[in-house]
């Protein structure tokens, strides 16, 4: 069974650890936080057996095989590089890094020290993701799609109260579109390939990211509308609209239930794997699979995935004028 570490101490990490026990694929080791209390606590919860506020000492840990790293966005890059020099297979959170430019260095040093450089980027690895990408062609030809993840932060609450946590801040490489976007954006790739072109069309906050926005990717005779928000909430599905059938998600990370809507009929049949209740299950199992078999291949087809969400999430910054602090 792998060993791995993890850096940070959050809740997504604890799913992590929760789904990577479930799997059966990964046991934890070692548990990184900047306060050592905090990685005690996550230790003994989760019988890890050694703890570190060193990064420099949990990357020369040779019992450590891999790591997962969600710590804050701007610190992936070199947290990341840490790492892979010491030849530990990392999966990070997405957002992966900050930019292209980052991510191509970062593979370069996997490849270099004959590691894995994973984005953990959950819903598409799910079974009603790779149902829905087998489904599409059902629509018959498409004109249209809607991915929407509008859903109100309660940090938002403590940023209109002067505060300014990482997520809305451009120092730790924050906003709507690398936070919540990139899900919709992830799953438009992954369904239906990298777009031509993209257009965002952001709400600014004062903080200098966007606090909501929409995302227009244009393919091939339609488009694919990206809706994302962290100060509003949706309760509406998101869609795929085809000339002969229009597919209803009921989200978008993860999907539970597919309705495929004939036009003429209106009949519906409805489609979904029931899903593990933690379904980062499913990318731990992927992650587990790709490193045992040293699955060049299905590791190059992830990477094409994380390296065209990040050019469609680079290219939209910069047409706003958002620029995070690692790029300064």
């Amino acid at each position: 069974m792998m060993k791995f570490g993890t850096v940070g101490t959050s809740w997504i990490t604890e799913s992590f650890i929760e789904a990577a026990k479930e799997s059966g694929k990964m046991e934890l080791t070692a548990v990184y936080s900047r306060s050592i209390e905090n990685a005690r606590k996550i230790s003994g919860k989760y019988d890890a057996s050694q703890v570190y506020d060193d990064l420099e000492g949990m990357a020369a840990n040779e019992e450590i095989d891999a790591v997962y790293l969600a710590s804050p966005n701007s610190h992936h890059y070199e947290h990341a590089k840490l790492f892979l020099r010491h030849k530990k297979h990392v999966i990070c959170e997405k957002p992966i890094f900050s930019n292209t430019a980052e991510l191509e260095d970062a593979y370069q040093v996997a490849e270099e020290n004959g590691v894995f450089l994973f984005e953990a980027m959950r819903n598409i690895h799910s079974p009603n993701a790779k149902l829905l990408k087998e489904q599409v062609d059902k629509a018959g030809k498409l004109r249209s799609a809607v991915f929407q993840y509008i859903q109100y932060s309660s940090r938002y609450d403590r940023f209109l109260e002067g505060e300014r946590p990482n997520i809305f801040s451009t120092d730790f490489s924050g906003g709507t579109l690398v936070d919540l976007g990139v899900y919709p954006i992830s799953l438009a790739v992954y369904v239906f390939g990298e777009p031509e072109k993209v257009s965002y069309h952001p709400v600014m906050l004062e903080s200098g990211v966007d606090g909501s926005g929409t995302l227009v990717m244009e393919y091939d005779g339609f488009i694919c509308t990206i809706l994302c928000s962290k100060i509003a909430h949706s309760f509406t599905p998101s869609e795929i609209h085809g000339e002969q059938v229009s597919l209803v998600l009921d989200h978008v990370a993860p999907i539970n239930k597919i309705s495929l809507v004939d036009r003429k009929t209106k009949k519906s049949e409805k489609l979904g794997e029931p899903l593990n209740e933690n379904d980062m299950i499913y990318e731990i199992e992927t992650f587990a699979k790709i490193i045992e078999e040293n699955d060049l291949e299905a590791y190059h087809e992830l990477t094409d995935y994380s390296r065209a969400v990040l050019r469609i999430t680079e290219t939209a910054r910069k047409q706003n004028n958002i620029v995070f602090g690692t790029e300064k």
